[in-house]
Parts: C-alpha cells; structure tokens; sequence
C-alpha cells in the first residue's frame, strides 16, 4: 500500500463534494416548506454536520470501521481516531486513512439529516438532536459496518454490494423516515411550497455534489470512479425525465417540485450500482426510479402515512430499487472488485433490501419512543400553528414589514403564511 497523489487529490475533492450537499439539502427541503417553517427546516440539515462530525470521530468511526465483531458492529480500536493517521489502510489503499474517515464522516453527516424531510414542522429541536445523536451510532454506524466495514451483509458473509450507500444512506434514512412518519402524526395539513426555485436550486447542489458522493466512493481516480460519475449523470437524468413524463401524463403539467423529486429519485437509485454497472444499464435503472418512485409517491395518502417531504417514496424506494437492480446488471468487466449480476446476486441485493428497511424501521421507532420520554418529540400545536421558525428559533425567514412586499402580500395571498405555491399540499408528487 502507497500513497498516490492523484487519488488524494481527488478524494479530497469528493469529500468537499459531499459536504457541499447539505446546504443542497438544507435549499431543497427549506423550499418545500411553509415560509414560517424554512430557517428550523434548514438549521436541522446545518446542525447535523457539527453533531455527527464529532460523534463520528469520537466513537462512530471505529463502530463502523474498526475491527469486525461478530459480522455486525466494529470494536473501539479507533475511538478518537486512535491509530488513524496519514498511512493507508486496508478499505483504501492508495490514500492516507485519515482522508478516507473524513470522507466516511460527509456519509454520516447527511444520512440522518435526510430523514428530517419526514417530520418538518413538528419535531422539537432538541428532540431532534438527541434523536440523529443516538441513530448515527445506533443505526448507522452498525449497518455500514455490516456493509462496508466487512460485516456480515458485504464481504464478511451474504456478499452484496452497495457502491455508494443505496442501502446504507437511502434505504436507511428512508426506512427511518417511515418510522417517524407513524410516530409524529401530523394534525394539520402541510403547508404548500413556498419557494419552488430553492427546491430547484437545492437539487441541482445534490446532483453536482453527488458526483463527489457516487465517484468518490471508488476511493481512487481511476475507471471505477469515471463509470460512476457517468452512471450518476444518467440514472438521474433518465429518472428525471420518467418522473415528468408520468406527471405530466396524470396531471395534464410538469411541475418544478416534480421535475426536482425526479432527479433526486434517480441520484438515490444509481447510488449503490453506480460503480458496478455499464452505462446503458445505469439509464435502465434511473428509468426505473423515476417511474416507481413517482408511483410510491402518490400512494402515500392510499397507505395512510404521512411522510412530508415524501422521504419514503424518494430514498427508501429510490435506494431499494438500485440495490436490487445492482444484482441484475452488475459487470465484472466494469468492477472487477465487485460481483457478477446474476441469480444468486440479485438473491443476495433482495436479502439487503429488506434488510435495511425492517432493522431501520424498527430500531428507529425504539430511538423515538426513548427520546420522547427523556426530552420530548413533538411541539405543541399552538407552535405548530405559529412556526417552528419563531417558536424554536426566535426568528424569522423573511421580512414581511417592507412596504413593497406586504403590497405583493396582499395582492396575491397567504404568501407569508407558507401556503403559496402550485403543487398541492406541499408533497413532491402533487
């Protein structure tokens, strides 16, 4: 094992990269919601980089990437990066170690912030930091082990593959997601987009920095890492495509929010075959997405759950769809570290599958049950109605009291109420 330049040169690049999908994240769900409710929106994608960034190298680091024990967690070997330094290791060879937990860290960051589009507007914030606290290290930190750390789902026993975290980023979160959804029911209806450019532009930050995501995760410069930032631009453009189409053909329009939920759909499908699968089947794959997620999309009122930010139906379905389908058209000719596509592999991609929706699932209802008790979930109504902006925050997202604008106010409606916008009650799907 040596150090190449160029590797770290890139790596470096991806780890910023992802980094830079959390104010994407933070754009894309502020955007979805009610105006009263856009600085708590956004501060609980900001605050989980401090909060898992420090967990992470306190004790998350080693959890998922210590010593294995038992196929399912790693041992405290590198508690506060205790003999991680500059040398390579062995889930990286080419760059030095600490480069490779700073990358692991930006996964960690923004998996439990995905899951805050679920319950926007109704979660206290500091229920909301105790909850990501202990689901990063007991959800998160445990699965990706079980994955990537040579557990007992990767190379460690079962074999599947995940090249970006189909399974242990989007399945999980959404999974967790679900789980909350049942927990916090919401008791009014979610205010509709009050800023459909901000959804746009958040998506285009995810989709730029999901390059650093997806070509990242080869963890060197080399052909893995071009076929997955080439699979990433198709499968989320074919997804996107899917998605409107399909609105456009039950709706009669194309909206923004769809076009965005789209490519969002199709970047969470191609993640975890990114690295795995020739072009054409990266196209198939984001067509897929596109189509089914808009499909669970609009079931969601059928089903009776009530994801806000439709968490569920983008990333758990988007991350299920790509996992199974990385069984079917994984090439050995583009990985040949990775596995053949085939019958026992696709048996293997529906084992992860499911995995990561029921350990997510139910472990995650245990973590809010226990959160609740010790410093509570859910705000009061009377918050709920005046915005978690003023109520948790002590401030507001817009001004409302220039002149020129409270004229705009009035002249076209409940603007500063949260309620404007052309898709709906505020769900990507409508």
């Amino acid at each position: 094992m040596h150090i190449s330049a160029g590797d770290t040169a890139w790596m470096l690049t991806a780890t910023a990269l992802v980094l830079f999908m959390m104010p994407g994240l933070a754009l894309f769900y502020g955007g979805l919601v009610g105006a009263k409710n856009v600085v708590a929106t956004m501060v609980q994608s900001f605050v989980a980089i401090g909060l898992v960034s420090l967990l992470w190298v306190i004790i998350g680091y080693s959890l998922a990437f210590g010593h294995d024990h038992g196929g399912v967690i790693g041992s405290l070997s590198n508690v506060l990066l205790r003999g991680v330094g500059v040398t390579p290791n062995k889930f990286a060879p080419t760059i030095p170690a600490l480069l490779y937990m700073a990358f692991q860290m930006k996964f960690a960051v923004i998996t439990p912030a995905l899951i805050a589009g679920a319950f926007c507007e109704r979660m206290r914030f500091r229920g909301y930091l105790v909850f990501i606290g202990l689901w990063s290290l007991i959800v998160y930190c445990p699965f990706a082990h079980a994955v990537w750390g040579g557990g007992v789902l990767g190379s460690g026993g079962l074999h599947a593959i995940d090249f970006a975290g189909g399974s242990v980023v989007h399945e999980l979160a959404g999974a967790a997601a679900l789980a909350t959804a049942f927990y916090l029911r919401r008791s009014k209806p979610l205010d509709r987009p009050h800023n459909v450019p901000m959804v746009l532009l958040g998506a285009g930050i995810l989709w730029f920095g999901w390059f650093g995501f997806n070509a990242g995760s080869a963890t060197s410069a080399g052909s893995v890492a071009v076929y997955a930032l080439v699979n990433t631009q198709l499968g989320a453009s074919a997804a996107m495509l899917a998605w409107m189409a399909l609105e456009w053909w039950r709706k009669g329009k194309p909206s923004g929010v769809g076009v965005a939920a789209g490519a969002v759909a199709g970047l969470a499908a191609i993640t975890p075959a990114s690295g795995y699968v020739p072009p054409w089947a990266g196209i198939l794959i984001g067509l897929a997405a596109g189509a089914l997620c808009f499909l669970a999309v609009s079931l969601k009122d059928l089903l009776h759950y009530d994801d806000s930010l439709d968490v569920v139906g983008v990333h758990m379905v988007g991350g299920a769809i790509g996992v199974v389908l990385t069984g079917v058209f994984a090439s050995l000719a583009v990985n040949a570290a990775g596995e053949a596509g085939g019958w026992t592999q696709l048996g293997r991609q529906l084992v992860l599958a499911v995995v990561a929706i029921v350990y997510p699932f139910v472990v995650t209802l245990a973590i809010l049950w226990v959160t609740d008790r010790v410093v509570g979930l859910r705000v009061s109504a009377e918050d709920e109605e005046t915005g978690l902006d003023f109520a948790e925050h002590g401030e507001g997202s817009y001004d409302w009291s220039v002149p020129a604008l409270a004229g705009t106010q009035a002249g076209t409606g409940a603007v500063a109420a949260g309620t404007a916008g052309p898709t709906g009650a505020g769900t990507v799907a409508d």
